[in-house]
């Protein structure tokens, strides 16, 4: 789940490109909410919460629901097929990872979250993390499956 739409061209057609390959795996689908309008006369903590009820409005209560955040737990490409994989052991019928507004998750959302993961500490634009999410899910399947896609 993702809020705003993705602009560039050529990210566009690689987050398809790993969309397409996951789905070889798992039923996959990247909600994207909307981007809030006229927020410049809204303050951090207004758009937060704002954001965070489009993101809550969006999960269920059967879903697993992860947020990404820098101050998650960090995993390598192997730990990160583990959780997958630990995940659709537990019988949940939908996995949820949310990729915040500019300004990170309102507290209702971080109460809600089952956990966060963390790709980095560094921060990167909305537009790119998509892609290193989508490839990282592609990856972790592909290790769950034995395929030569990732390298030891």
């Amino acid at each position: 789940m993702v809020l705003g739409k993705t602009d560039a061209k050529a990210l566009k057609e690689l987050i398809q490109k790993y969309e397409s390959r996951l789905r070889h795996y798992i039923p996959f689908s990247m909600e994207i909410i909307p981007d809030l309008k006229n927020t410049k006369n809204l303050s951090i903590s207004l758009q937060k919460e704002k954001e965070g009820q489009l993101i809550l409005n969006k999960i269920n209560t059967s879903d697993r629901f992860f947020l990404l955040d820098e101050k998650g737990k960090d995993y390598d490409s192997i730990e990160f097929s583990m959780f997958l994989q630990k995940q659709m052991n537990s019988g949940l019928k939908q996995m949820v990872i949310a990729i915040g507004g500019p300004y990170g998750f309102s507290e209702a959302v971080y109460k809600s979250a089952h956990g966060k993961i963390s790709f980095s500490k560094m921060t990167f634009s909305h537009q790119m993390i998509r892609l290193f999410v989508v490839e990282q899910l592609y990856r972790g399947m592909s290790i769950l499956k034995n395929e030569p896609y990732h390298h030891q």
